[in-house]
């Protein structure tokens, strides 16, 4: 099976332009190819995710990733699937973000010297050596505004008269479409990827390297990231978004939105991100298909990806906090499996001498605010609704340092999901 057939397997191919000439392409010889990243925030998010599995498959099958940072295009602003115009940032935000881009991407691609390793570069480079005059001449004139015009990206942005487009957005698509002829110049690049709302800029670019007599120049673009209903997925459920940097986005809150996505998007998503051979994919969506209530599915996918996007340390501590918070347990865990958990519950510190001296469990629920009062706190207890490490506690008792569950922290419960971690320290 062609290399283009497995990536179509694994449904990472939306779209390609010449599909039969591409494919005799990358299966015949290595190829130089790229996708472009804007720094317009300070991280990737998971929508990136795609075309970088993309780009990560067709490294290890001998062909040689550029990941292009928009230092230049960054600085204008990408009209596609945008409502309104994009505040521009400074170039001293987007410096920052292009270092923080570059750090990202290499956990995801192999960087080096040698024939299929990544490299980086920033059209900024050569933009800033085009003056405006020459780069309407040279590039401009090759692409007319009726073209431009049919692209779906301005189409929508022209018939909503309430934002309209800019020209510094509308010179957007040119931009993208000569980064596309300096690579090929440059550095021999033949084939760029992306999402498929960057199909219009991307095909921009085998238009004007057509109109300018080059090489022949390929398009190849992923499906967005859309759950089973045709929503973008990549928001927690709090309406922020799933960005790669931890500082952002914890890796156990990570690792929680992969394992609460629908059965109905498990099959797509396991063949989309996993890295394991296509077989293996499979049998475990059959797996998951069988008995989609022990939701094997989604904890295959959470483990991989998390593991990928934060390292297998960060994946097994998040797994770990991750099954405390399905009333697993706790022995055997450390501090650090709960740390993950500091970041999503409500915690208490006290020192490790009042707790050595006991503290009341009632008297504890009431101070944690798992109930409004001693009273309340010594019905829920009765009542059999109180759990201290994932153990339901059936009277009030004193809790000592016998009752951590790591060197430092033990979990309180009441019901089925208020959790409350009590974190000791030395004084």
């Amino acid at each position: 099976m062609s290399i283009l057939a497995q990536l179509e397997e694994r449904g990472l191919v939306y779209d390609a332009t010449h599909r039969e000439e591409l494919d005799a392409l990358v299966s015949r010889e290595r190829i130089v190819f790229y996708s472009g990243f804007d720094p317009t925030s300070s991280s990737l998010h998971i929508g990136h995710l795609v075309p970088v599995v993309l780009m990560s498959h067709l490294q290890a099958a001998g062909h040689k990733p550029v990941v292009l940072v928009g230092g230049a295009t960054g600085m204008i602003g990408d009209p596609s699937g945008k409502g309104e115009e994009r505040q521009l940032l400074d170039e001293d935000t987007l410096e920052r973000n292009v270092d923080a881009f570059k750090a990202q991407l290499s956990r995801f691609l192999r960087f080096g010297d040698g024939l299929t390793d990544a490299e980086i570069v920033n059209n900024a480079d050569w933009f800033r050596q085009i003056g405006f005059l020459e780069f309407l001449r040279d590039a401009g004139k090759h692409l007319t505004v009726n073209y431009m015009m049919a692209k779906d990206s301005v189409r929508a942005r022209l018939e909503d008269r309430d934002h309209g487009i800019s020209y510094t957005e509308f010179s957007y698509m040119l931009l993208q479409a000569y980064d596309f002829v300096h690579l090929s110049r440059t550095r021999g690049c033949r084939l760029q990827i992306g999402g498929s709302d960057q199909w219009g800029n991307i095909t921009a670019g085998t238009e004007l390297q057509r109109k300018l007599g080059g090489p022949p120049i390929y398009a190849m673009v992923t499906p967005l990231l859309l759950d089973a209903s045709g929503q973008k997925m990549g928001k927690t459920a709090s309406g922020t978004k799933l960005w790669l940097d931890p500082q952002l986005t914890s890796p156990y809150a990570f690792y929680q939105y992969w394992l609460n996505v629908d059965d109905a998007d498990v099959p797509r998503l396991l063949r989309l991100f996993s890295r394991r051979p296509i077989a293996e994919v499979e049998a475990s969506i059959a797996e998951h298909a069988q008995q989609p209530d022990k939701r094997q599915g989604q904890r295959a996918l959470a483990s991989e990806i998390t593991a990928w996007v934060h390292g297998p340390e960060a994946a097994e501590r998040a797994e770990s906090a991750s099954r405390v918070m399905f009333g697993g347990s706790l022995s055997a865990l450390r501090d650090d499996d709960l740390m993950p958990l500091l970041a999503e519950l409500p915690a208490t510190r006290l020192s490790r001498d009042e707790l050595h001296a006991g503290i009341s469990l009632v008297d504890l629920l009431a101070r944690t605010g798992l109930a409004k009062s001693k009273g309340a706190a010594r019905r829920l207890v009765a009542g059999g609704g109180v759990y201290v490490n994932n153990r339901r506690e059936g009277e009030d008792r004193p809790l000592t340092t016998d009752d951590l569950a790591t060197e430092s922290m033990l979990v309180l419960r009441a019901g089925k999901k208020s959790y409350h971690i009590v974190q000791v320290g030395e004084r």
